[in-house]
């Protein structure tokens, strides 16, 4: 199958194509490596007018290279009991992995660049003050709540400025042509959140705070020892464990902060935290959540006996409507505490969320609306397509399952779609962009939007990639681990699943992925993991937006309960992942 022909000749996407999402979802054209300017029309509509991407055109790919990478160097604790401090510690190694194809020597000086992109998942910028939040399953679970959530937001523009600092692709030298975030871009599902993710990503200034404008008002200087206080020297939990005390902290945490904005053109994938309420509730029409999101009664206490039952209930999906939560905080009305009510904290839809990607002040440096269309908004979809380069197409999915909990599924509509677009655009190369990975699409609960909809779960999404050559890649988040798992079909029908960790735990990564045609009947994808631009090392009295990021990484690694696991195995984390031409 020739993929050489250029972005105006291939059949099916191409700059000026049109897509159908059940409904319309237009193609964009991708800005970056090519750097064209951002088309996209919506089907059956008259063309879109032009959108320019500000960026300037690329200089020539530079060399390969290390620096900015955990080839380099990976953060690592300095010390080896209690709470562990960091430092600089030493890089990881590429693997080749030949499970789907053998590698061939002499693929170095052949092969030619076909995309670079980096991929961002779970941010999970989160109001921390939010009177939803459910802090208090830490009675049961010590993870239920993490100590450092607090400063998601600089912690999330400090991984901008890393983007932004890269001289190109770690292995290829080629330009990057824009970042995908995978989902779980917020936590909480509020407007405050939202707000805050798109003006990390596009730049700006970013207050994380909601309710009182001066202080902060939740569980961190609630004196309950059950949690982390680091402005007081109350002997809590934590401390107990060796967390600091550091006076300042919650006045520098609601601080305002600035973003710089990414310097390459970013998209947008949806996942369970930021369409349905605490990531697993499915009913925004029930209005006491609603009124108690923006109220001012925030509770932070409970026994573990009921937190185990509020936890089993989320897990099991016995409460996928939140009726039984909204019953335990009515009966637990008089334990709540006075908090500022704040309408900021409201959730938002769907239509919210793709409106907020349209908005003009949200643009960066494009494309207009981040992979979104007026047509999202017609149909009531959350995915699309878009042209990545000459020979690549990306596909964004929609893999949250709005009748609740966090596990996912697609609706058939979807996935019929998605056969469609793989189908249409066989000249091209194929790189699928999600949330959940193909073994977390096990929830089939019917859309309450399309209640006669059947829902599909990720084997039935492995199915259809595997049933076209043209697919390289499923790249996804959610499980907050790196995972790269082999898909191998028939007649040479193959591709990798790479999932990436979250950038809430430790070790909180990104990656920068590489597609390469190596000349020889295979192609190559390159997997390098980044970490912030914070430096490894914390110093308590720096309280800066740096110093934030910096100790934001710190807390993380030292979180109760945390899983010292995530980074994955070798294998998981800088690849080489060879692939049969199809």
């Amino acid at each position: 199958m020739s993929r050489s022909r250029s972005a105006t000749s291939v059949p099916g996407v191409h700059r000026r194509t049109v897509l159908a999402a059940a409904g319309a979802v237009s193609l964009s054209a991708g800005v970056g490596y090519a750097l064209r300017p951002t088309d996209s029309q919506a089907a059956g509509a008259a063309e879109a007018p032009v959108a320019h991407s500000r960026r300037a055109a690329a200089a020539a790919p530079l060399a390969p290279y290390t620096k900015g990478t955990t080839l380099a160097s990976v953060a690592a604790p300095r010390n080896s009991s209690g709470y562990r401090r960091l430092g600089d510690g030493p890089g990881w190694k590429r693997v080749v992995r030949a499970e789907l194809a053998a590698p061939k020597s002499g693929r170095a000086g052949r092969r030619a660049t076909l995309a670079a992109f980096v991929q961002f998942t779970d941010l999970h910028l989160t109001d921390v003050q939010h009177p939803l939040r459910l802090e208090y399953l830490r009675a049961h679970d010590p993870h239920a709540w993490r100590p450092h959530e607090a400063l998601t937001v600089p912690g999330a523009i400090s991984l901008v400025e890393r983007v932004n600092a890269l001289r190109g692709a770690p292995v290829t030298g080629a330009p990057l042509h824009f970042v995908m975030t995978t989902g779980d871009n917020t936590d909480n599902n509020a407007h405050s959140e939202l707000e805050w993710f798109m003006t990390v990503m596009s730049g700006g200034r970013v207050t994380p705070n909601s309710g009182d404008p001066k202080h902060y008002e939740g569980v961190h200087n609630s004196g309950l020892k059950l949690y982390w206080q680091p402005d007081s020297t109350v002997r809590d939990s934590d401390k107990a464990l060796g967390f600091p005390h550091l006076k300042g902290f919650l006045a520098a945490a609601i601080r305002e902060a600035r973003s710089p904005g990414l310097k390459l053109p970013w998209y947008s994938t949806v996942g369970n935290h930021d369409m349905l309420p605490l990531g697993c509730h499915g009913s925004h029409g029930d209005n006491y959540l609603t009124e108690a999101a923006i109220g001012g009664k925030k509770l932070m206490t409970a026994t573990a006996a009921e937190a185990k039952k509020l936890q089993d209930a989320v897990k099991q999906a016995t409460d996928p409507k939140g009726t039984g939560y909204r019953d335990f905080l009515k009966a637990h009305a008089r334990s709540m505490r006075s908090v500022t009510p704040d309408e900021k904290r409201a959730p938002y839809t769907r239509a919210d969320y793709v409106k907020a990607h349209l908005d003009p002040a949200h643009q960066g440096v494009g494309p207009v609306g981040h992979g979104y269309s007026s047509a999202n908004l017609d149909a009531g979809t959350q995915y699309y397509a878009f042209r990545i380069s000459d020979d690549v197409i990306g596909i964004s999915l929609d893999t949250t399952d709005a009748g609740g909990h966090y596990e996912g599924s697609i609706g058939t509509a979807q996935l019929d779609w998605l056969a469609r677009t793989l189908k249409d655009n066989k000249d091209s190369y194929a790189v699928v962009f999600s949330h959940h990975t193909s073994k977390t699409m096990t929830n089939t609960r019917p859309d309450p939007a399309r209640p006669g909809e059947r829902r599909h779960t990720g084997a039935e999404v492995v199915s259809v990639l595997s049933a076209h050559t043209n697919v390289l890649a499923w790249v996804n988040g959610h499980i907050h681990k790196n995972v790269i798992t082999p898909h191998k079909a028939s007649g040479g029908r193959s591709f990798w699943e790479i999932s990436t960790a979250s950038h809430v735990d430790y070790p909180q990564l990104a990656r920068v992925i590489e597609l390469v045609d190596n000349k020889d009947g295979t192609v190559s994808l390159f997997t390098t993991l980044i970490e912030s631009a914070a430096p490894h090392r914390t110093d308590y009295a720096d309280l800066s937006q740096t110093g934030l990021a910096a100790l934001y990484r710190e807390l993380s690694f030292n979180a109760p309960g945390a899983k010292k696991t995530l980074a994955g195995d070798p294998a998981d984390r800088n690849t080489e992942l060879v692939l049969k031409k199809g």
